[in-house]
């Protein structure tokens, strides 16, 4: 085991050297990649990068084709770089950061609806009883204040 502070250095130049080495892939199936982060084992043996990719289904398929065909060639160039021991295993990994975000969006706008649809049935309406059930009128203080004072006396 490594230290964690050396792991996140690692795992960031990972993510720097990923970056810019995917520019120089020359696969026509590659896509408009952007490495969002990387993560590096303890012993530093294994490396998952993240990445979104720019367009639909098809293109995410054949970008993660052509990444999976260039891994030896990023592996290789990393190793080089980093100066380890043994160069860290890649796994590519798509992160769906915008298609999550785009899902909570469309959650909030439809529980924003649900509650604008619940203000206003409610407008207009009262309570089937208090508005305030727990509420205690002045007078009902003064006549238990006597209770309490009169059993006081008689005890």
């Amino acid at each position: 085991m490594s230290d964690p502070a050396k792991t996140r250095r690692h795992a960031e130049r990972i993510r720097e050297l990923v970056a810019s080495l995917v520019r120089e892939i020359k696969d026509p199936r590659l896509g408009m990649v952007t490495v969002t982060d990387a993560r590096i084992t303890g012993d530093l043996r294994d490396a998952h990068v993240y990445y979104t990719v720019l367009g639909d289904q098809t293109e995410q398929a054949a970008t993660a084709a052509a990444l999976e065909s260039a891994k030896g060639m990023l592996r290789t160039r990393v190793g080089h770089a980093l100066g380890l021991r043994h160069s860290p295993s890649l796994a590519f990994v798509l992160d769906n950061v915008l298609d999550h975000a785009k899902e909570i969006d469309e959650l909030l706008a439809a529980a924003r609806h649900r509650d604008a649809e619940v203000q206003r049935l409610a407008a207009g309406k009262q309570y089937a009883g208090d508005p305030d059930p727990y509420k205690a009128d002045d007078e009902d203080d003064e006549d238990v204040d006597e209770r309490v004072g009169a059993r006081e006396d008689q005890g």
